[in-house]
């Protein structure tokens, strides 16, 4: 069973940066996508950053200029970096891959706490 597994997160101050990485466990193929999303509590699930099999990327408008998404498709790998972190930032952050044949696959999250 194909498990993407995430790394990177923690409590940071406001103002900090964390770097949210993820790969699979094994190889799942022709991926179309890779991306984050992350949900607050009381919140729905929400989508972060998201880059593309032709290294096209997508942020959330909260997110942009603060956030860089990068990752090698081919090997099932994708990274997050995050600055200047805001209170509002927190959440657990999950990390998806998307195949060309619409499979999804989710990382079980990690949390990401900004906190003084």
């Amino acid at each position: 069973q194909v498990q993407l597994v995430e790394s990177g997160g923690g409590l940071v101050q406001p103002g900090g940066s964390l770097r949210l990485s993820c790969a699979a466990s094994r190889n799942i193929g022709s991926l179309y996508a890779m991306g984050w999303y992350r949900q607050a509590p009381g919140k729905q699930r929400e989508l972060v950053a998201s880059i593309r099999s032709d290294s096209r990327t997508n942020y959330a408008d909260s997110v942009k200029g603060r956030s860089t998404i990068s990752g090698d498709l081919a090997r099932n790998t994708v990274y997050l970096q995050m600055n200047s972190l805001k209170p509002e930032d927190t959440a657990v952050y999950y990390c998806n891959a998307v195949l060309y044949s619409a499979v999804a696959y989710w990382g079980q999250g990690t949390q990401v706490t900004v906190s003084s």
